[in-house]
C-alpha cells in the first residue's frame, strides 16, 4: 500500500495547471457545445499496460470545477493497469469534467509513466539486494508527486533537495580542494541526523574517502569490474551508490556486484507518458 500525498501539497499543482488550460475565458468549446446543467459520466482507462500514479491529481482537477462530482476509484496507485480496463469512474457536469480532462490526464499521464519505468527497473534488479532510487533530475514544480510515483513503481527516493543530506560531488571537491578534505569538513559541519554521501570516479579517490569515514560513497560511472571490486574493498564501511551509465540493459550486471544502491536519472527524466483515456461510459 503507498502511502498517498496529502491533498494539500497537490492541489495548488493542479489549480495552476487548470488556470494556466483555462486562460482568460475557460473553455470556450463546452460553453458553446454544452448545457449548462449536462452531467457526464466517464472511465480513465490505460491504453497500453502501466503502473498507476496520479489518481489524486485526477480527482482534485474534477473536484476543482466541480465540487458536486463523483470520483469513483476501481484501482489505487501502485497497481497495474490493464489495458481498456477502468481503474476511475466520475460522474459530475459535463462542461467541467471535459474542462478539466486534458489537466487530468496530464498528470496522470506523466506519473503513470514514471512509476510504469520505475517498475521495470525494480523488475529487472529482483533478486539482488540493490534498491532502485531516483535523483534530483525532476520536472521543476513537480519534484514531489514525480518521487511520489517513483514510489508507486517500487522505488526508493533519494534527497529530495538541497537541505536534507550533503552530497559532495565533483565540482566540490574541486572547489575545495580534494575528497579526503571535502569529507572532513562535511563531517564537522552534519548535525547527528544528517548523512554525508561523497561522489568518487575511481577506486583511488574510494580509498580516501573511507579513510573519512562517510555515510554513503557514490561510484560515478564506474565499469561493472570496478564496481565488484568497490564492493570488496569498501567491506560494508559505508553504503555503496552505483551511478551513471546505468540503464534497463545494464541495471541487472551493476546490481549483480553487490552495491546497495544504483540511482536512476531516467526515472524521472526520462519516462514516456502513460497513454491514458477518459472515455465516456
Amino acid at each position: 500500500m503507498i502511502e498517498p500525498l496529502p491533498d494539500l501539497l497537490i492541489d495548488p499543482v493542479v489549480r495552476a495547471a487548470l488556470a494556466e488550460d483555462l486562460g482568460r475565458a475557460g473553455d470556450v468549446t463546452a460553453q458553446a457545445c454544452i448545457d449548462a446543467d449536462a452531467r457526464f459520466t466517464a472511465v480513465f482507462a490505460a491504453r497500453k499496460a502501466g503502473v498507476i500514479s496520479g489518481l489524486a491529481c485526477a480527482r482534485l482537477a474534477v473536484l476543482a470545477l466541480d465540487p458536486s462530482a463523483r470520483f469513483e476509484v476501481l484501482a489505487a496507485d501502485g497497481d497495474s493497469a490493464g489495458v481498456r480496463v477502468p481503474f476511475a469512474r466520475v460522474e459530475a457536469n459535463a462542461r467541467a469534467l471535459l474542462s478539466a480532462e486534458r489537466t487530468a490526464l496530464n498528470l496522470l499521464g506523466r506519473l503513470s509513466g514514471v512509476a510504469t519505468l520505475t517498475r521495470a527497473y525494480v523488475d529487472a534488479v529482483a533478486g539482488t539486494r540493490a534498491r532502485i532510487v531516483d535523483t534530483r533530475k525532476t520536472t521543476p514544480g513537480l519534484r514531489h508527486l514525480e518521487k511520489y510515483a517513483v514510489r508507486c513503481g517500487g522505488g526508493v527516493n533519494h534527497r529530495f533537495g538541497l537541505d536534507d543530506a550533503i552530497l559532495i560531488k565533483d565540482n566540490h571537491i574541486a572547489a575545495c580542494g580534494g575528497v579526503g578534505q571535502a569529507v572532513r569538513r562535511a563531517r564537522s559541519f552534519a548535525g547527528h541526523l544528517m548523512k554525508v554521501e561523497v561522489e568518487v570516479d575511481g577506486l583511488d579517490q574510494l580509498e580516501e574517502a573511507l579513510a573519512e569515514r562517510p555515510d554513503v560513497v557514490m561510484l560515478d560511472n564506474f565499469t561493472v569490474a570496478d564496481l565488484a571490486r568497490a564492493v570488496e574493498v569498501t567491506a560494508g564501511r559505508a553504503v555503496l551508490e552505483a551511478s551513471g551509465g546505468v540503464n534497463l540493459d545494464t541495471v541487472a550486471a551493476i546490481a549483480a556486484t553487490g552495491v546497495d544502491v544504483i540511482s536512476v536519472g531516467a526515472l524521472t527524466h526520462s519516462a514516456p507518458v502513460l497513454d491514458i483515456g477518459l472515455d465516456a461510459a
